[in-house]
Order: structure tokens, then sequence, then C-alpha cells
């Protein structure tokens, strides 16, 4: 067909698929982009006794980077420094302590040695976090969780901000996917619903000093906090405190299958490769126009996406599903009807 027996409908459909195809090159190019020179840049991550942060204090120790790894304990630090390079220094950290995130940020402080520092990674599951029915639980549980995940994460941020400003640096907030759709009670989804909303205002503020900030959400991965025994006991623990009202109301069947749904849809969840978070942060500190959103593992991009942008009637018809129901319920269908 000779263009001038193309019609204007024809000619539209070829502009728009041009301009499609002219974006997706735009923003691939765009997103291959690297920072450069960045020899010598500090990094500074909390969480490094192991699983996610630990990971990548290693990985990010190979690539060349300064990196200052915040452990809560002694034999974290030790581990960790005995598999890595003498750029990589440790500190102690613990996030529910304000002295003991002064003495950190004064360490960084004090390592940066003026130069500000580069990047800021965020990666903190708290204690064994009470997943449990909400009226199982007490203010404590909450707040035991609320002080490490959230408010400490926040405190060291705000801390830190100054010398983030001033070497222009990253923010990489890890943030389970869970943040996107509460599945069972307890602090542990709220404190990644206020990281979410913590890292969105301060993108939006740091974007003027040139502060870039990112999330990862990612979903289950074996070396995170999914310890199956860890949930059994921490439900236990739970049950054999209730008064027997309660008891009575969800019924002992009910805390054997809930026990039993809980492990199992962690296990069904995990996801092997841990790569995958990693180098999802890697691109979030190197990359000269990081994204805004990472998503990493195939729960947090699929199975968790979908559920927060369902309606609601439909997210809560399919997670009632995966969970047994109280002997005093008054839901007509009960039982574990779906095992994810």
């Amino acid at each position: 067909m000779s263009p001038q027996n193309l019609s204007l409908s024809d000619s539209l459909h070829i502009a728009i698929l041009a301009s499609i195809i002219s974006l997706i090159i735009y923003w691939l190019v765009r997103d291959s982009r690297r920072v450069g020179n960045l020899s010598g840049k500090h990094i500074f991550i909390t969480g490094c006794d192991t699983g996610l942060g630990n990971s990548l204090a290693k990985w990010l120790d190979k690539r060349g980077f300064c990196v200052i790894a915040a452990c809560a304990t002694e034999k974290g630090s030790q581990e960790l420094q005995s598999c890595s390079s003498l750029l990589l220094k440790t500190v102690n950290l613990n996030l529910a302590d304000s002295n003991s995130i002064a003495r950190a940020v004064l360490f960084v402080t004090e390592e940066t040695a003026g130069k500000g520092l580069f990047g800021l990674v965020s990666n903190a599951e708290g204690p064994a976090a009470a997943a449990a029915p909400t009226d199982w639980l007490k203010t404590e549980d909450f707040r035991s969780v609320l002080d490490v995940s959230l408010l400490g994460l926040i405190e060291i941020t705000l801390k830190l901000l100054p010398l983030l400003k001033k070497a222009e640096g990253r923010v990489v907030n890890l943030i389970n996917a869970r943040g996107l759709m509460a599945f069972v009670g307890g602090g542990y989804s709220l404190s990644k619903w206020g990281m979410e909303a913590f890292s969105d205002t301060l993108r939006r503020e740091m974007q003027h000093f040139g502060v870039k900030v990112s999330i990862v959400e990612h979903g289950f991965f074996k070396a995170g906090v999914v310890n199956s025994d860890v949930i059994k006991r921490n439900l236990l623990r739970l049950w054999n405190r209730l008064t027997p009202e309660i008891k009575d109301s969800y019924g002992e069947k009910y805390f054997v299958e809930y026990t039993k749904a809980q492990r199992s849809s962690v296990k069904r969840l995990c996801d092997s490769d841990i790569s995958k978070v990693v180098k999802c942060t890697e691109h979030a500190l190197i990359a000269k126009y990081p994204r805004t959103r990472y998503r990493a593992g195939w729960d947090a991009k699929f199975f968790w996406l979908f559920l927060s942008y369902a309606p609601s009637c439909l997210s809560d018809m399919l997670l009632c599903m995966t969970l047994p129901a109280p002997a005093a319920s008054k839901r007509t269908v009960p039982g574990v009807l779906i095992n994810i």
C-alpha cells in the first residue's frame, strides 16, 4: 500500500505504534545509564546480620563500594567481616534505641570524612513479628515491631539526611510486599505500609536537593524472616496467653489449621533466588535515573500486587478462603478452601 492510499485511521495507528516503540526505546536507554566514578562511594546498610542485608553488603563490597554494614549483634559483625574485604566496616546498631542510632550516625560521619553518604539502604525486619488474629494481640506486640521496622528506620534516615544531601546520594528502602496488602493482624504489615508512605513523601521532598529515593518491594525469600518453626512458636505463645473466652470463640481446631495455613503459605511463597533483590537494589544505587519502585520475586510482582489493585470484596474473599474460620464464626463457608 502506497503512502497516498493510507487512510487517516491507518496513519493514526502507525503514529501511535511508532510513539509507543520510541517511548520503550527511550526508557530502555535511560534505564541503562549509570553513574560514573563510583569508586570510594560510601553505602550504609542496616540489618546486615543475616538475610537480605547480609547478602547485599557482601555483593556491594565486591563491587568496590565502601560499605558500612550495621549489625545488631557482635557475632553478625564478626562473621560478615570474616568474608569481606578490608573496605567493609561494621557498626553495632539497635534501631529501637536512639542512643545506638546516634552512635551509628557518628560512626558513619567519621567514616565518610566530609564526603557525604552516597547510599542508605534501609533493611530491617525487627524482632520476630507476631502475625495473628488482631484480638490475640496486645499493644506491646505492635510496638515492638513498629519501634524497629518503622520508627527506627525513620529516625536513622532523618539523622543521615544531611550526609545524603551533601553527596546528592540515594535512599533505597527494602520493603516486603505485604506493605501492598495486609494479610494477617499484627505490626508487620503496618510497618511496611508506613515505610511506603514515608518513602513517597521523602522522594518528592528530597528531589529538590538531588537525593533520589527508591523502594524495592520484595516477596518472601528463604534467607529472610520466614522460618516456619518461628511462626509456630509465636502462635503457640500467643494462644497460650489468651483468655478462655477468646480461646472458646476460636476453638482448638482453628489454632491448628491457622498455624498450618501460615506455615504452608510462607513456604509456598518463598523464592530461593535472593539475587533478585540484590540486583534491584544495586540498580537503584548506581543508575543515573533510578526507578521509583522495583519489584523482586514472583509473589511481589503477581500475587500481592494483584491483591492490592483488586476490588476489596474480591481480595477479602480470596484471603478469607486461605484461612480457617473460628468456631464462633457467622461465615457460611468455614475452613481453608485455598492453600497458597
